[in-house]
């Protein structure tokens, strides 16, 4: 027989002890959300283990991708990815999850709103995801399905079929507009085929590495593309500390080693 106050003393030590563990767990990396998914996607959990294993994400409706319902052109979709909303956007990437090469770019705003204008191949109806980690580790996903008629990842590119492209390579079109209420807008088109790779005969061969600078050298944001990016790819961001008429240099290099270097001005 217990003695007088034992009982007690066993369940307020047992209470104790369940709060030291929930308090040391609470400590921990969040878990992953179980979220039910707002795209209903059944690749969803595919994606949430390649991309953020047990890293912490949640939906979140801030997150604007914008796109057209149906894409005409499976080549060619143009897609806008907003996570202007989010205080502390620190990098966001790009992924459609019925994609062959399900990764299509990673973006570093920096100086630059987290806002990116760009256009990328499908090549099938998919959710085309945005996911943007904020200061506080926690990824933040929006997303929103294209429909398409497909093929566009398996598919040559034109350029690879035309030898003008070898004397364009690389090549930087681009200017600078003021933005209303201050700033720069930044749109600009890199001459190169972008192949994936999972055409017949064509190895893949894309650009891999953008980062855009002023005057002084100090990088202000950075893309790296990969082969889901459409040929010759276009790229529209926002900056609002770009004094008018200041130069920005474009630079980076593609997977073959060929260098990009550009300036852009208004």
């Amino acid at each position: 027989m217990r003695p007088p106050g034992s009982t007690r003393r066993l369940l307020l030590a047992g209470i104790a002890s369940l709060l030291a563990c929930a308090t040391a767990a609470g400590a921990g990396t969040p878990p992953v959300s179980t979220a039910e998914d707002p795209l209903d996607s059944p690749r969803w959990g595919d994606m949430q283990k390649q991309f953020f294993d047990a890293q912490p994400v949640v939906f979140d409706a801030r997150i604007k991708v914008t796109g057209p319902a149906v894409a005409e052109d499976p080549l060619n979709v143009p897609i806008t990815a907003d996570a202007s909303a989010l205080p502390g956007v620190e990098e966001m990437i790009v992924f459609a999850d019925f994609n062959p090469i399900v990764k299509a770019l990673r973006f570093e705003p920096g100086a630059a709103r987290a806002s990116l204008g760009f256009r990328i191949k499908l090549q099938q109806s998919s959710p085309v995801r945005v996911a943007a980690r904020t200061a506080d580790g926690v990824w933040r996903v929006g997303g929103a399905w294209v429909t398409t008629t497909g093929g566009g990842c398996t598919l040559p590119s034109l350029g690879s079929g035309s030898p003008e492209w070898q004397d364009r390579l690389n090549e930087v079109n681009g200017r600078l507009w003021p933005r209303i209420g201050g700033g720069e807008r930044l749109r600009m088109r890199i001459i190169h085929p972008m192949d994936t790779g999972l055409a017949a005969g064509i190895p893949a061969f894309h650009i891999e590495d953008i980062s855009i600078a002023d005057e002084s050298g100090r990088v202000l944001s950075r893309i790296q593309p990969l082969e889901p990016v459409a040929e010759n790819p276009s790229f529209t961001l926002d900056f609002a500390e770009v004094a008018p008429g200041t130069r920005l240099q474009v630079s980076g290099r593609d997977n073959n080693g060929n260098r990009i270097d550009a300036w852009v001005t208004r």
